[in-house]
């Protein structure tokens, strides 16, 4: 079993109501027991819809994951579709009906069991997997020893079911290759140039270690993915690889293990026993967000404002009013004056801030939606950098300059 297809059943996730968060976190847990998504398919709740992708997801792969659709009306139309697709029929089980009174006990809404008994009707074909934090349960049904899974679609129930029960079974169930993957993070090249450098590298790499180009803002993640039935060996086998990688790439690699830029400062920040403090204007809370997200930033963070307001940036950072009046409060010097503020107030090694225009209507004095400065402050030494993405709608610009920071930052730190 190595290829697999995901199927997103709800007309929400169609009309771009609701985002499909389930099946980038399905892919990536079947990619680390070493098995392939193939496709991706978005549908209408409808039974022949239904049906006619199961048939083609069938072709496909050997592994099929529905999520969605579940209900617990009478009209649940993916059920009736699993039932006539898999020639069964629909009855209930005793022992899902058992663990549904037992949650719904459990929460005190044991008065509202009847109107969710439906959703211990199941194919009678199918093994349940017990869903411990909702109603409808798993099914997973086998044709000519192709499996199939039908999940809920609550994300919070999605990840226990195929983290808990569903990779656990297949990895019992069947011989699957150990997969290692490592990720080597290389900035201040653009992508088209950086294939050039490594061609001869990456045509060199053995055929079980795949490459794949991530680019994110203006980070490239080089992926290695590695297949083989021993891991130890595997894992050895990366390490070579990179070690070769990294004379090609000198002071343009800033991190070889960790994926995210925020853990990859998290790493540096605890290994130093540095201190951090960020004041922002236009991201608006995103570069303390994204450095809070990782687990154990208590150490190194110590807080952060945003100070969107000019008269806050004056009053609490002590910005000047006459360098405002001067320069505008979208400025090099009024950046590089928050941040010195901001490591004065909280007190750290390390401060950042962002001031710009986020959009859509333009800033002060006329500054074009898209613009940004912002400072990177080391004990007494600080860069200032300036940014105009006018292309990139608000929150994907907050998103795109804190990524920015954090990644200058890490460079600095690395690099020097």
């Amino acid at each position: 079993m190595d290829k697999a297809v995901l199927i997103t059943i709800g007309d929400e996730i169609l009309s771009g109501n609701t985002v499909d968060t389930n099946s980038n976190f399905i892919a990536s847990e079947l990619k680390n027991i070493g098995i392939k998504v193939v496709q991706i398919f978005t549908i209408s709740d409808e039974i022949e819809t239904i049906k006619n992708t199961l048939n083609t997801a069938f072709e496909l792969g050997d592994l099929v994951i529905t999520t969605g659709g579940l209900g617990p009306t009478r009209d649940d139309k993916t059920k009736k579709a699993l039932a006539e697709f898999f020639n069964d029929e629909i009855a209930l089980d005793e022992v899902t009906f058992n663990h549904l009174k037992g949650y719904m006990e459990r929460r005190g809404r044991a008065d509202i069991l009847e109107r969710n008994k439906e959703q211990a009707f199941v194919p009678t074909k199918s093994i349940v997997f017990q869903n411990h934090y909702g109603t409808a349960p798993c099914m997973m049904m086998n044709l000519n020893g192709k499996l199939s899974y039908s999940l809920p679609g609550v994300p919070y129930e999605v990840k226990p079911l195929i983290k808990d029960q569903i990779i656990p079974y297949l990895q019992e169930k069947f011989n699957l290759n150990y997969i290692h993957t490592r990720i080597v993070s290389v900035v201040g090249i653009p992508e088209s140039i950086l294939a050039d450098m490594i061609e001869d590298w990456e045509l060199a790499l053995p055929e079980n270690i795949a490459l794949s180009y991530l680019p994110v803002g203006t980070r490239v993640k080089l992926r290695l993915t590695a297949s083989g039935d021993n891991e130890n060996k595997l894992k050895q086998q990366t390490e070579e690889e990179i070690q070769k990688l990294l004379p090609v790439l000198g002071d343009h690699v800033i991190a070889v293990s960790e994926d995210k830029i925020e853990t990859i400062l998290a790493e540096i920040l605890t290994e130093r026993k540095l201190t951090i403090s960020t004041a922002e204007s236009c991201t608006g809370g995103e570069l303390a967000k994204m450095i809070t997200s990782v687990s154990g930033s208590s150490k190194y963070f110590l807080g952060g404002m945003v100070a969107y307001a000019t008269e806050k940036k004056i009053n609490i950072l002590n910005v000047s009013k006459e360098t405002v009046d001067q320069f505008t409060v979208v400025s090099e010097q009024v950046a590089q004056e928050m941040a010195k503020g901001c490591q004065q107030l909280f007190d750290t090694d390390i401060s950042l801030s962002t001031t710009g225009v986020a959009g859509p209507g333009k800033g002060v004095a006329g500054k074009e939606v898209g613009t940004v400065f912002y400072t990177i402050r080391i004990g007494d030494q600080e860069v200032t950098s300036r940014l105009y993405m006018p292309h990139l709608e608000r929150i994907d610009f907050m998103n795109f300059v804190s990524q920015k920071v954090i990644q200058d930052l890490v460079g600095v730190l690395v690099n020097g």
